[in-house]
């Protein structure tokens, strides 16, 4: 296992802290322009997705090293999971179902790690 991509995850983390951390630290925050509050409310949701969408769609493949598009049981439990998320308002509840159906797709063979 790499490790090479945790100091851009660090870097990541510490960039978009502070667009997270403003509703819990700053106060007054219910003053804010309703579309102001918004925008910092779905700054969370829209990373999670980036990276969601990212790593169902593309694969590196091993010989080329070349990124190729991809399709398989991961966009079931990504398609579960914004379902969930639409249905329950519940972010929580749709990441462990996803993370649930995944982990027992490739368990049973169904699916196996791209």
């Amino acid at each position: 296992m790499s490790v090479a991509l945790v100091p851009l995850a660090i870097l990541m983390g510490l960039a978009t802290y502070p667009f997270r951390a403003v509703p819990l630290l700053a106060p007054g925050m219910h003053r804010l322009p309703a579309r102001v509050r918004l925008y910092l409310r779905l700054v969370g949701p829209a990373v999670l997705a980036a990276l969601a969408a990212v790593d169902t769609m593309v694969i590196i493949d091993a010989s080329t090293r070349q990124p190729q598009f991809h399709i398989g049981a991961e966009w079931l439990a990504v398609s579960l999971c914004i379902a969930v998320v639409a249905l329950r308002r519940s972010l929580l509840i749709g990441l462990v179902l996803a993370a649930a159906v995944i982990s027992i797709l490739r368990a049973t063979g169904f699916a196996t790690l791209p």
